[in-house]
């Protein structure tokens, strides 16, 4: 499928793409270019993204691709208790997980390859191809802190995040606020199974999470990780970075919100949010921060990345919501990757059993 043959209901790039993406290229041309995989040759994969070639399926699948951890453990608790065990195992799963037979998409998977072939991550580009410039990026090792309002601040290697995390496989639906829509299988645990480790206090309210940044003092100096490759974040410097994002603490401990550090039994690939992620598949995907080095606790709602930047645009919330149309564009239908099929957009993404009761007054 070619994604540069518009339909009706696609919305173009240039309406979706904030302004300062492409007035970037009039200031900081060679670097803008290298953000957005123009400058990849050294890569490999400049005709990749150059319009010249399509790349193949083995490419997009190859390009983005991280190795399955060698340190990764047995696994830990049952997730559900003795039900667990009665779970099936996921098909080809290198966690080891089981397949949590309490969620199904409604609608046939995504083929895995047009799943890693278009994906939004600005810290790396504007444009969809993201698994062209994200070579350098490395994922391992990794380090994460969680702090903030709780009894039991910690920083938590993602090496011991695959020994202790009781794993799990969901076939989750995907939403992005742009319109087009995934059904792809995530690896991880529920986010709730994290906070409980650091005990979060009566005056933790809101759960504030954030994705690497270029090298900045506070984070080297937590040992956490940043990325000085050429990437958006040190192009774009009006953008609010870095990328935040934010839910109550009731949406966090809420068992639909996930933490991934996989996607069809595979490590996540670099584009997906290598080494490990928000899903929260209610709301709309940007909401689902990638590459997490920090989450913190607070007693006030944060500050979130397309919130700050675009207030009139992107809601805190951004409940996935068929009669609340996006300023530029309507949230009646999506599309999916690959097929281009075309669907009525439901409120919640179709989650509202799990969700519904947080929004009620």
């Amino acid at each position: 499928m070619h994604y540069h043959q518009r339909r009706i209901w696609h919305v173009p790039d240039s309406r979706h793409t904030p302004e300062a993406v492409y007035a970037a290229r009039k200031l900081h041309r060679r670097r803008f270019l290298a953000a957005m995989g123009m400058g990849a040759a050294g890569l490999g994969l400049s005709s990749l993204v150059s319009g010249c070639h399509r790349a193949t399926d083995t490419e997009v699948l190859e390009a983005g691709k991280v190795d399955l951890p060698e340190t990764l453990g047995e696994r830990a608790d049952d997730p559900a208790g003795s039900e667990y065990d009665r779970w099936e195992e996921a098909k080809d799963n290198k966690f080891g997980a089981r397949r949590n037979p309490h969620f199904e998409y409604g609608r046939p998977e995504t083929k895995q390859e047009e799943a890693a072939r278009y994906t939004n991550f600005y810290e790396f580009s504007g444009g969809k191809a993201n698994f062209a410039v994200v070579d350098d990026f490395e994922p391992h090792p990794w380090k994460f802190e969680v702090t903030g309002e709780c009894g039991k601040p910690q920083t938590f290697d993602i090496d011991d995040i695959y020994k202790m995390m009781p794993f799990e496989e969901r076939a989750y639906r995907h939403r992005c606020v742009e319109t087009w829509a995934m059904c792809v299988p995530w690896t991880g645990f529920p986010l709730s199974k994290l906070l409980e480790k650091v005990e979060p206090s009566s005056g933790a309210k809101f759960v504030a999470l954030q994705t690497f940044d270029v090298p900045n003092e506070a984070d080297e100096k937590a040992g956490l990780p940043t990325f000085d490759g050429p990437n958006m974040s040190s192009v774009l410097f009006s953008y609010p970075w870095p990328y935040t994002e934010g839910l109550t603490i009731e949406e966090a401990m809420n068992d639909l919100a996930f933490i991934a550090t996989g996607i069809y039994g595979q490590p996540l690939a670099k584009q997906h949010g290598a080494p490990i992620r928000l899903v929260v598949p209610w709301k709309y995907g940007f909401k689902s921060c990638k590459s997490i080095v920090r989450i913190t606790l607070t007693k006030e709602q944060p500050a979130t990345f397309w919130n700050t930047y675009m207030p009139h645009e992107y809601g805190f919330t951004a409940n996935v919501d068929p009669e609340v149309p996006h300023p530029r564009w309507s949230q009646e239908t999506e599309w999916m990757l690959g097929t281009m099929e075309k669907h009525p957009t439901q409120k919640y993404n179709g989650y509202g059993e799990h969700v519904a009761e947080l929004y009620r007054a």
